[in-house]
């Protein structure tokens, strides 16, 4: 291909899931590309997707889209017949999960190929999460050292942790650069709550505080915890919760609360964000495997809704840690979940002006405002090249 000027029009190919916009998993890469459209209307954007897009190419909003990527198998060379069939691209942007790419030397060889056939001009990885070494996941250790590659060119993380912790592990720091995860404002939040409740299936009148814990039932989510700290608390509540259950023993907890109402069933995205507009306070009394730095997309769903967030100190969920230090617990603690609780409810109008800083964060972390940074960066890195 042609090396690019900045004067031609812009081609950035996106590599990672592309889910169904029905569906509640990965949407990260779909909110990213359809706000880089909306902001860069003459670009060329195309996404190399996972089968979890389809079994067919198609087109959605202008996005080309080739689901030609497995979860299961490790082979990621149909990427480069992609590129290939797009003439290439100035900019190729991959989305990082260990779940998605689990063979990272295959990939950094699709990476190297790709410069090599000069298919691409750029390399950027949104690095999604990062291991410690008390990680003992020596294959993430071994990937996050070949990141300081002359392929790769610049490595995108969400937060300070994660960042350096890349430096420690001696990444130029000039091929680090820090761009929150995206929020969305949720456009629910003031919809009527009956209208809500009705929408979710909920039959039953909701009484007391209503809580919910959105997102997936997982014991690293903290749900045993929350259960046992209700078990103590001096108010009215009703706990919402949904998904599917892998975890007998926090079904056992939920059965025997008459409080709590069940949603058994995979919640598409919008769902998910009805279920926390219903909301009154939002619940992540989450737990973190030692050495593992990630950002939560849940939390940014939640505080997207503008409501009271009741969260641990993990560093899952670090932006709600350094903006709202107060509404953080210690993870794993029954009474100090129990005590916050209480306070939240007892002082419900405090809460949410005390939240009032992590809402200006959400407005300023707004998807539209991050897929604008994204832009930037690509544009800084080809004015780089066309410069030297």
């Amino acid at each position: 291909m042609r090396w690019c000027s900045l004067g031609d029009r812009l081609r950035i190919a996106l590599m990672s899931r592309y889910p169904p916009a029905h569906c509640g998993v990965g949407e990260y890469t779909r909110m990213l590309a359809t706000s880089l459209s909306s902001i860069q209307r003459d670009a060329r954007l195309f996404v190399i997707s996972t089968e979890l897009s389809g079994p067919e190419p198609y087109t959605d909003e202008n996005i080309s889209v080739y689901p030609v990527l497995s979860e299961q198998r490790r082979d990621y060379s149909a990427s480069l017949d992609i590129l290939a069939r797009e003439n290439g691209a100035n900019i190729l942007h991959i989305e990082h999960e260990y779940g998605i790419f689990r063979d990272s030397q295959g990939l950094l060889n699709i990476v190297n190929e790709a410069k090599k056939e000069r298919l691409v001009d750029k390399v950027v990885i949104t690095l999604h999460t990062v291991y410690h070494p008390l990680s003992r996941r020596n294959d993430a250790l071994e990937f996050q050292a070949s990141l300081r590659t002359p392929a790769i060119d610049m490595v995108v993380v969400h937060s300070r942790l994660q960042e350096f912790e890349l430096e420690a592990q001696s990444v130029p720091m000039e091929k680090i650069i820090r761009i929150p995860h995206g929020t969305l404002i949720n456009p629910y939040i003031s919809a009527p709550r009956n209208r809500l409740r009705q929408s979710l299936g909920i039959e039953e009148g909701l009484n007391g505080l209503v809580l919910v814990v959105p997102g997936f039932i997982r014991p690293d989510k903290g749900l045993d915890v929350l259960l046992q700290a209700l078990n103590k608390v001096s108010f009215p509540y009703t706990l919402i919760v949904a998904g599917e259950f892998k975890d007998t023993r926090i079904k056992e907890l939920i059965a025997s609360n008459p409080s709590v109402i069940v949603i058994e069933k995979y919640l598409s995205h919008d769902e998910i964000l009805k279920l926390i507009a219903l909301s009154d306070v939002l619940v992540l009394p989450y737990r973190d495997k030692p050495g593992t730095y990630s950002v939560s997309g849940i939390l940014h769903l939640s505080m997207g809704s503008l409501r009271p967030i009741i969260g641990t100190r993990v560093p899952r969920l670090i932006e709600l840690y350094t903006r709202a230090p107060r509404m953080c617990v210690a993870p794993g603690s029954v009474e100090d979940l129990r005590r916050k609780l209480e306070w939240a409810y007892n002082n419900y109008d405090l809460a949410v002006a005390y939240m009032s800083e992590l809402y200006a964060y959400a407005a300023r972390t707004q998807w539209i405002r991050m897929a604008q940074r994204h832009l930037s960066l690509y544009r800084r890195l080809l004015a780089r090249e066309a410069a030297s």
